[in-house]
């Protein structure tokens, strides 16, 4: 992994490369709310040949806080400042919950930049059909990324699928967390607050794999059955798991990215 910071605009961004060659494009990954890029690192390791790069949101992980609050359109334009820093100028780019809010956005907003789209365990915005109230109640707060024996006392209930099998699951979950500032993460729920892709979705031009999971109490698989009616040129894929498939089954799922990816 290469990691630095990389300035945009008034913001400093800490950026996690994992190289890969240059004859594809590479893979563009947002991470979801309050999670660092250590998180995402397994995953980004089985993804081959494919160069992948995730940046971490700031107040969250090695960024540091933004002065003011964002909306999705900022975090996109933070990405294709990431992008243009780094020297792409064409990318696929995946979103998980949280970040596949602002996937959608930065394929709305930079078609140009963005070939490809894939969206996990993610929803339309505000009209998504929301998961269990106890399991969003907890999500509402980030003591889970500040507290690891809190996480790993509600990890299964968060997270569903193979988190309800295997304990272990959450204790190596919790020991990558590398915490969440309480004002990042408020910024993070007010950038999401009242976002809605439901207009503009119907005119995305990519490709699109959407991926979602069977048991997944955060984010219902209802939810990926509307995005793929929503989005022309998609495709829905379930996972036998839970929310964190990314964290849960990195190589299945790295797979199955790099699967879609090469058909284009």
């Amino acid at each position: 992994m290469i990691r630095r910071m990389i300035r945009v605009g008034d913001q400093d961004l800490w950026v996690v490369v994992k190289p890969g060659v240059k004859t594809r494009p590479p893979l563009l990954l947002f991470n979801g709310i309050g999670a660092n890029a250590e998180l995402a690192e397994p995953f980004m390791r089985e993804m081959g040949d494919v160069e992948t790069v995730l940046f971490d949101i700031p107040g969250v992980g090695h960024s540091p806080p933004p002065t003011l609050p964002y909306r999705p359109s900022t975090v996109a334009r933070w990405a294709a400042g990431v992008a243009s820093a780094l020297g792409y100028d064409r990318l696929d780019v995946a979103g998980v919950s949280w970040g596949g809010a602002m996937a959608q956005q930065f394929a709305h907003q930079f078609p140009g930049l963005c070939r490809r789209l894939i969206l996990a365990a993610t929803a339309a915005g505000v009209l998504m059909v929301p998961g269990k109230p106890s399991v969003l109640w907890k999500l509402a707060s980030p003591r889970r990324y500040m507290d690891p024996k809190y996480m790993q006392s509600i990890a299964s209930e968060l997270y569903g699928g193979k988190f309800l099998l295997d304990p272990t699951l959450a204790a190596t979950h919790a020991a990558n967390m590398k915490g969440s500032s309480n004002r990042g993460y408020i910024y993070q729920l007010l950038a999401i607050a009242g976002w809605t892709s439901a207009p503009w979705l119907p005119w995305l031009k990519q490709p699109t794999l959407i991926v979602m999971g069977r048991d997944d109490p955060i984010v219902p698989l209802v939810n990926g059955r509307v995005l793929a009616r929503l989005i022309p040129n998609s495709q829905l894929r379930v996972m036998p798991c839970g929310h964190l498939f990314i964290v849960t089954m990195p190589a299945e799922t790295a797979s199955m990215f790099i699967r879609f990816l090469d058909e284009g």
